[in-house]
């Protein structure tokens, strides 16, 4: 019965593969790949307007945020929207800079932050945006070089040295920043020219009421009221180049931005997302899905669910306190319900007989050749034997990863000193008096520059609840990870409190010297190696990081086997299916995907439509619950139907979905209507389809946008920053809204 199922399943997948029309996260330069159907579904600009090299275009407008001055990856996605540089992202994407930028007396978090002025914006050290110069296939560069005979570490050897060049050939001199990444499991590599503007000041936030509300209850799940937006802008040298932070700086000039769109949207309307997707496995066999089932979701959930429950409870009690965690709670209890969601999404789905099903189509297809047995014979094998080897070593590698050293942020502080106990013993076996003096200035130069970063450390700590946090997660670890992975150290404090992981946590604190700023600063101001090796948390962070070290080996040891396997794996099934376009995972760089405005049934009886409007917002609203507090005047607002030019019919549309394909890393991204005009920011997937990031599910798959009018609506109307609305350029049909400017960027043409 189950290969009839399977093979049945298979006859399902393989029609599934011209149905899944709005499948897919695409390579910006293949756009020829998909803009047929583009256009038949509502796409009025040309490839050339969307993207171009030569030109300014579409994807100039798109900006991946970092906190990395050479990033290879992105947090989030976002959008410039005016001539001035201003950048529109999602509120979740913001909150780490609103929270630096917070103090319990102006909590920007819980108040909102609008500068009136471009004097009263905020930098943020760190932070940049990369906008896309260009792209190329680079595999001819590569892959020639290869052969499948080659061992991992072989493969690297030849690979890094090539990248190197081409990235310092590409780079001018540094002026850009050069990534080449592999796709199709290795078998395609691109690379990827970003220029990084290193100077993005924060403009304008919405309360969390507003930009978070519905909190983690509505998070990942539809119908949503939510204002996820934040404003930055970038500067750059009064040249127009990228520059840090400097008085001096001016707004970017940028070679292309977004109109926005206020006519609103309705049913079945072309829609649009560039951003930059994070990770996607969509090539998955069933071996790999399996051992994440049973032995990567559920170790990972148990520890970021125990670390959320000690958090919450002291964030509850104090308001100090939930300022200070409230950006690390946001991103862990996004990812554990993430992996929840992925769980169920898989189950539900039954995914993995699907998965099982594509396996055997391509075993079968293998077999039936001896050119193909001998090339991709063993692909299936590699992935499983290497699977079947890391799941024997991956549950006690995530526990004592995130329960040891991870577990608690003191553990984290003490690690950062084992490179002064290297100097400290350097000093101590160190002979003559001008020597030791030498090696004592090291060592006092290394504790000062230590000390100067102790504020910005602590300045989002709590003792007595990361106290709680290392005993719950002491436990855990002392529970869930092998004897021979416990630190003998552990062990020994564990047998003196009779396992009483409370008390065991009050002596690590009361003897360590890394509990408060104040003690770290006394300690560097005259570093010991006596006292450094007999502090608990250093003892125990130290032992971590070897056990660590340790259980990485076996997992590591799979590592060649199973990328082979994949690669292969991938390049059997292109050629099983010539006549299929493929998409590559996503691998945070710049994609686009495309769809239509649309509603969904989530089961039986029940139907989502595509659009909520802020009458829902007081549905919700319960002061009681800090999720759904609803600010005073929000309400004055809609109890009036104030809602400028921003609402329509007697309504203020808030949010509204699409079945464009996205995934982590689109937070920000922009969703462009066919006229190239911004209608809104993506923001979240749907809880019905959590496991698209394995396997698109087409009835169900949504993205999750704020609409753009209820973002500008929030502007002008609650915040009252009109300067704001007079720097855009904002398109409507009839009648021409109250702050519209004369079209400075044509509709469908560039600026």
């Amino acid at each position: 019965m189950k290969k009839i199922s399977y093979f049945l399943v298979a006859v399902l997948i393989s029609i599934g593969f011209q149905l899944k029309a709005h499948e897919g996260m695409w390579i910006p330069m293949l756009l020829q790949q998909n803009f047929a159907e583009m256009q038949r579904m509502g796409l009025k600009l040309t490839p050339e307007q969307i993207y171009s090299v030569n030109h300014s275009s579409l994807k100039d407008a798109i900006a991946g945020l970092s906190n990395s001055p050479h990033p290879q990856g992105f947090f989030c996605s976002s959008v410039i929207v005016s001539s001035q540089g201003l950048l529109f992202t999602n509120h979740h994407c913001g909150f780490a800079s609103v929270q630096a930028h917070s103090s319990v007396k102006h909590d920007y978090l819980k108040d909102g932050f609008w500068a009136m002025s471009k004097k009263e914006e905020l930098p943020n050290k760190g932070l940049t945006a990369s906008i896309l110069v260009r792209m190329a296939d680079v595999t001819d560069s590569i892959i020639p070089h290869l052969s499948d005979t080659m061992t991992g570490q072989q493969r690297a050897a030849v690979i890094n040295p090539i990248i190197s060049r081409l990235k310092k050939a590409n780079s001018d001199n540094g002026k850009y920043n050069v990534v080449i990444k592999p796709y199709f499991a290795g078998n395609k590599y691109y690379m990827l020219v970003y220029i990084v503007y290193r100077d993005v000041r924060l403009v304008g936030a919405p309360p969390s009421s507003i930009g978070k509300f519905g909190g983690d209850t509505d998070n990942w799940m539809w119908p949503r009221q939510t204002g996820d937006f934040t404003i930055f802008r970038i500067y750059t040298a009064p040249d127009g180049s990228p520059a840090t932070y400097s008085p001096k700086n001016v707004p970017l000039k940028p070679k292309y931005y977004l109109p926005i769109s206020l006519n609103g949207i309705k049913e079945g309307d072309f829609a649009m997302v560039w951003g930059f997707p994070g990770r996607t496995n969509r090539y998955m066999t069933a071996p790999e899905l399996e051992f994440r089932m049973e032995h990567y979701f559920p170790p990972l959930i148990e520890a970021f669910g125990k670390k959320l429950e000690v958090w919450k409870k002291h964030m509850n009690a104090n308001p100090d306190v939930q300022l200070k965690y409230a950006s690390n709670y946001a991103m862990v209890a996004n990812s554990w319900k993430y992996f929840i969601g992925q769980m169920r999404g898989v189950k539900k789905q039954h995914v993995i007989a699907k998965k099982k099903a594509f396996d055997e189509k391509f075993t079968k297809w293998v077999s039936e050749n001896p050119q193909r047995r001998a090339k991709y014979g063993e692909a299936m094998k590699d992935m499983t034997d290497a699977f079947h080897a890391e799941s024997k070593t991956i549950e006690p590698l995530i526990y004592a990863s995130l329960t040891g050293s991870q577990g608690s942020q003191l553990v984290g502080f003490a690690q950062r000193y084992s490179e002064l106990e290297s100097l400290l013993k350097q000093y101590k076996e160190t002979k003559g008096k001008t020597e030791r003096a030498k090696k004592w200035h090291q060592i006092k130069q290394m504790a000062a520059k230590m000390s100067q970063k102790l504020p910005k450390t602590y300045k989002n700590y709590d003792m007595p609840t990361d106290r709680d946090v290392f005993a719950a997660m002491t436990k855990m670890y002392f529970e869930k990870v092998p004897e021979n992975l416990h630190p003998k150290y552990l062990d020994k404090l564990a047998k003196r409190f009779k396992d009483n992981f409370t008390a065991l946590a009050n002596y690590v604190f009361e003897h360590s010297h890394f509990t408060s700023e104040a003690k770290a600063k006394a300690f560097l101001a005259n570093p010991s190696l006596k006292a450094l090796d007999k502090d608990p948390a250093f003892i125990l962070a130290r032992a971590y990081t070897g056990k660590m070290m340790h259980a990485a080996q076996g997992y590591r040891a799979a590592a060649g086997k199973l990328d082979k396997g994949k690669r292969l794996f991938m390049e059997g099934i292109m050629q099983m299916e010539p006549d299929k376009v493929f998409y590559p995972d996503a691998n945070s760089t710049l994609r686009y995907s495309y769809g239509k405005v649309e509603g969904y049934y989530p089961r039986d009886a029940v139907h989502y439509l595509f659009q909520t409007h802020l009458y829902g917002v007081m549905q919700k609203e319960n002061p009681k619950n800090p999720e759904f507090v609803v600010p005073k005047k929000l309400i004055e607002l809609y109890k009036k139907k104030d809602y400028g030019p921003y609402g329509q019919n007697g309504k203020q549309d808030v949010d509204f979905i699409t079945t464009n394909d996205i995934t982590g890393g689109n937070s920000g991204s922009p969703v462009i209507n066919g006229n190239g005009e911004l209608i809104g920011l993506a923001f979240d997937g749907n809880w019905e389809a959590m496991s698209g990031d394995i396997a698109y599910i087409p009835k169900l798959q949504r993205t999750i946008v704020v609409d753009v009018r209820y973002i500008l609506f929030i502007i002008d109307k609650y915040a009252g920053d009109t300067r704001l609305i007079k720097e855009m350029t904002i398109h409507k049909s009839v009648p021409q809204p109250k702050h519209v400017e004369a079209s400075m960027v044509a509709s469908t043409g560039t600026n």
